[in-house]
């Protein structure tokens, strides 16, 4: 059982990387416990999902009747789905590093980070990579919807909204583009 397709599957991954670097694979999974996993930093309803999810793999159908709901591995029979990238950055964002003190700078690419990662989540995207001002996003990845592009493009439109609000005194702006199919890079 790969650990990380797992908690992919639990929209969980961000604690992919505590995991790892705590050594819990799939022999150590069954034997965490509430305080173990509040140790590692993982809240209180995350854990208490990841424990529903444990005893879940404990079944005689083991993992894959958590993992087959969520995610189809590779050889499942699976279709081909088209993922959607959406791009956005900040515009001026060069204006603004020259107009703010690095800490202030920081706190307003903190405060924009959160935003696209909540906004985007919230209608089923996947933040694959910052990129200072820059945030790439996939929709279809690693749950495919029918309506993966009508959902980047709604996530789009609140996020327009949600970061023209964000910051009154830095005043910035969001540009968003997409890709409305798979490109070849990605294959």
């Amino acid at each position: 059982m790969d650990i990380e397709k797992w908690l992919h599957s639990l929209d969980l991954q961000q604690y992919a990387a505590t995991f790892r670097a705590n050594g819990i694979d799939a022999e150590v999974l069954p034997e965490l416990t509430e305080a173990d996993l509040e140790k590692l930093g993982v809240v209180l309803g995350h854990r208490k999902r990841l424990l529903k999810a444990i005893a879940a793999s404990k079944t005689p159908d083991g993992p894959q009747a958590v993992l087959g709901a969520r995610v189809l591995l590779p050889g499942d029979g699976a279709e081909r789905c088209q993922l959607k990238v959406m791009f956005c950055d900040l515009v001026g964002s060069t204006a603004l590093a020259s107009r703010f003190d690095p800490e202030d700078l920081r706190d307003v690419f903190g405060a924009y980070h959160r935003c696209v990662a909540k906004t985007v989540t919230r209608f089923g995207g996947f933040v694959a990579k910052y990129m200072g001002d820059g945030v790439l996003v996939y929709f279809g990845y690693p749950q495919a919807h029918e309506n993966d592009a009508e959902r980047a493009v709604r996530a789009g439109l609140k996020l327009v909204t949600k970061i023209a609000r964000l910051s009154p005194r830095s005043n910035v702006q969001l540009q968003v583009s997409g890709l409305a199919s798979q490109p070849e890079w990605l294959s």
